[in-house]
């Protein structure tokens, strides 16, 4: 078992997981390792090669920690993402990763595949850190929501909790006056990506949701939610909705501001640093209560959704326990 804070100089990480759609073990892995540019240049997700090209090659690293190992569901995307982001490990299984790295990543997005993938190294000890969202289902998140309140190492987060182009907003902005309504915007669905929305603005409004009140389709998810201080949040999640990605939206008695998302590499090397610091320090970024009631949130508007437009209440989601 590997026990928080850790103390060595060279921290040694496994990627473990790849799913259509998601290239974040080329990029994530390039945020700690660097990268060839020809092999990069490969990748089959285009966007990532062209955010990393805007980087000062010198930049690129995250000090004293190093994705050394990698193991993907399909062989040969490890061969490809090693030769792309300098990893110099491939491994046959994921469980080969235990006893070889001081923490293992798991970089996929879909939720309801996360406590099979995570079990392993959770058993054996090991810290890790998973892709948004963590869970996409109750039972699910009981199992996270139990490893947690033994103490297991586990962090997870969208990469909007860091985007820049929120930061401001963190704080109470003067020219709103009271906030009344939040707006945001996100392509894919509501299950892969409604978090990107949710995790986006909840460290402006902070806990308290009531409810969830999802009135559109699979394809098109217009969600209500409820705040305890008044506020009204709107997410659209629409599956081609790409021009319109992270688009927040905030309206008060005095003003309004919006923020639009755009450098990705800035929030995805912010929130890999928190996990390293979580690493470094055994001090979590965020209390594993706010992942909980997250996760609650994306689980009532997609069941709002499946019962017709209900307003779904947080607390009808049965829990063991709320997190530490």
């Amino acid at each position: 078992m590997i026990r928080l804070p850790i103390e060595k100089s060279d921290l040694r990480l496994a990627m473990v997981g790849m799913v259509e759609g998601n290239g974040h073990p080329y990029s994530w892995s390039a945020i700690f390792n660097g990268y060839e540019p020809q092999e990069m240049a490969k990748c089959p997700y285009p966007v990532i090669s062209a955010y990393l090209e805007k980087q000062p090659p010198e930049t690129l690293r995250i000090p004293h920690a190093r994705v050394t190992h990698i193991w993907t569901d399909r062989p040969a995307d490890a061969e490809s993402v090693a030769r792309a982001s300098l990893i110099p490990n491939i491994l046959k299984n994921p469980e080969e990763a235990i006893g070889l790295v001081d923490a293992v990543i798991i970089p996929t997005d879909i939720g309801h595949e996360h406590v099979r993938r995570v079990r392993p190294f959770i058993e054996a000890g090991l810290p890790v850190f998973i892709d948004k969202p963590l869970v996409d289902n109750e039972p699910d998140l009981e199992v996270f929501t139990k490893w947690a309140a033994e103490g297991k190492p586990i962090l997870s987060s969208s990469c909007m909790r860091y985007a820049k182009e929120y930061l401001p907003y963190h704080m109470p902005e003067p020219g709103l006056g009271s906030l009344r309504l939040v707006t945001m915007t996100t392509p894919k669905s509501w299950e892969r990506y409604g978090i990107h929305a949710l995790e986006g603005f909840y460290p402006i409004l902070g806990p308290g949701f009531i409810s969830a009140r999802n009135i559109g389709s699979e394809d098109r998810n217009i969600v209500r939610l409820r705040h305890r201080s008044g506020i009204e949040v709107i997410v659209a999640a629409f599956s081609d909705l790409f021009g319109a990605f992270g688009v927040l939206a905030l309206y008060g008695t005095g003003g309004h501001k919006q923020a639009v998302f755009s450098d990705t590499y800035y929030a995805f090397r912010k929130q890999l640093e928190s996990f390293i610091h979580y690493l470094r320090t055994g001090q979590s970024p965020f209390p594993f209560s706010e992942t909980v009631e997250l996760m609650r949130m994306l689980i009532a508007g997609r069941r709002s959704r499946i019962e017709a437009g209900r307003e779904v209440f947080l607390e009808e989601l049965r829990l063991s326990s709320n997190g530490r």
